[in-house]
């Protein structure tokens, strides 16, 4: 039987992207904006406090499972930011209908932003970053036992955005093992090694030790 977990974001690429890496699992994702369910506040400092709560609401409006991912970019030279704010680390822009159009201006001034303080505070050579993806399951909204998992990629930030693929600062982040930025990837490379990978990974490892024990 396949298990229906709401995932509470309504970003289109992320619904995909975990899709993909949870399709060993016998679970179906559903993004809460698809049920009508509005997003959570994030008030909180660390991923995994913004995360369990994002978990915790979107599991209570749906009465079902819930899975949260709380997602960032964190660089050394600007003392971990942009943090739990990537998303909006330059301000929120003003809102289109098209939902994606609207992500993608945002992303577009969250890198301008974050290249404009670093021309200032760091030289080439002392941009290192690392993406950083932490899961929380709930089986519901009281689940004393939430399942965290935590991934981690570093990099290294670009003067200049390239690549056409991903989203968010994708673009600016630069791997050198694979020579290439996150946007310059395909969806099957990015999958096999980010740091949502890394995090799914555990997850599924977790889900599997717990939820779905025999």
């Amino acid at each position: 039987m396949t298990l229906p977990i709401v995932l509470a974001s309504n970003n289109a690429k992320k619904l995909k992207e975990l899709s993909a890496l949870l399709a060993e699992l016998p679970v179906s994702l559903v993004s809460q904006g698809s049920l009508g369910i509005p997003e959570a506040e994030e008030p909180h400092a660390t991923f995994v406090e913004n995360a369990l709560a994002k978990a915790r609401h979107a599991s209570a409006a749906s009465g079902r499972a819930a899975l949260a991912d709380d997602s960032g970019l964190c660089v050394a030279a600007l003392g971990g930011a942009p943090g739990v704010i990537s998303a909006h680390y330059a301000g929120l822009v003003p809102p289109e209908a098209d939902r994606e159009a609207t992500r993608r201006r945002q992303d577009a001034a969250n890198n301008q932003r974050l290249l404009a303080e670093l021309s200032e505070l760091a030289p080439q050579s002392e941009r290192s970053g690392w993406f950083i993806c932490t899961l929380v399951a709930v089986r519901h909204p009281q689940d004393p036992e939430p399942l965290v998992a935590v991934g981690r990629w570093p990099g290294h930030i670009l003067p200049a955005p390239r690549g056409d693929g991903g989203f968010g600062y994708d673009p600016l982040m630069f791997i050198p093992a694979l020579g290439h930025t996150v946007a310059e990837l395909s969806a099957a490379q990015k999958n096999a090694v980010s740091h949502r990978a890394q995090a799914t990974a555990q997850l599924k490892a977790l889900l599997r030790q717990t939820w779905f024990a025999r």
